[in-house]
């Protein structure tokens, strides 16, 4: 048994649902899950737009007490309310406590950035050092990379929505490696994503939300299978895409 998984399993309490036709409930994930147990110190979920994946994630990082527009416990700072109520609705089973958490989603990472300057310039909190600087100082991806190469420590719980959208492929196997090493080090990632190089980790679990949260081999997985037949006949894709 890996001693960092820190979240163990997550349940969806049907039972208290009261109107099932009615967002979040409606959503293809949630009608078709009960339970997903994490099993190893990576996990990927995977699926395609529409089925509850950020739903999903966001609502277990609220249940971890992270703030649903990303940071840490501390970072309690509102743009616009958008969360859904679905960790209502959820019981979340833990073992152990992880020295840091933090939640990293990527559309709104903007408004993480600001919230960090705004403590630092206005508050006092001389957190740059903690961060590598103003994330707004350089460019999206390269501050993505900064920010986990600073502030994500060992033994820590880490919750990411799509960290692939700000960067590069190149820059994508450079997080894959900060996983890796940060996993090593007692460190427990759960990733929605939909990169085909990130599920590709050799020690990572891919839970498939289009079936029923099912674990499936990276080959097996549509990303997979749509990149490669992509990559590998791609005169042939546009004919049939452009209808030439």
């Amino acid at each position: 048994m890996n001693d960092n998984i820190y979240i163990t399993n997550i349940k969806l309490n049907k039972e208290k649902m009261t109107n099932k036709n009615t967002y979040p409930f409606t959503l293809p994930l949630i009608q078709n899950f009960n339970e997903i147990k994490f099993k190893t110190p990576v996990t990927f979920l995977i699926g395609e737009n529409g089925t509850g994946k950020s739903t999903l994630i966001e609502a277990l990082a609220i249940l971890c007490n992270l703030n649903p527009e990303g940071g840490t416990e501390n970072f309690m700072f509102e743009t616009k309310n958008t969360h859904s109520n679905l960790y209502e609705y959820m019981t979340i089973n833990k073992r152990g406590k992880p020295k840091t958490k933090f939640f990293l989603r990527a559309e709104s990472f903007y408004n993480f950035s600001t919230e960090l300057v705004r403590l630092e310039e206005e508050d006092n909190y001389n957190l740059y050092k903690v961060y590598g600087g103003n994330l707004h100082e350089c460019s999206h991806g390269e501050s993505f990379i900064k920010l986990v190469q600073n502030r994500f420590t060992p033994n820590g719980l880490y919750i990411l929505d799509e960290p692939e959208a700000a960067l590069s492929p190149s820059r994508q196997m450079t997080l894959l490696a900060l996983i890796h090493e940060l996993a090593k080090e007692g460190s427990q990632f759960i990733i929605a994503t939909h990169s085909p190089i990130l599920i590709a980790y050799k020690n990572g679990a891919i839970l498939d939300l289009n079936k029923n949260c099912e674990e499936v081999v990276y080959e097996e997985t549509e990303i997979y299978n749509i990149y490669k037949m992509f990559l590998e006949r791609h005169k042939t894709m546009q004919e049939y895409l452009f209808n030439d």
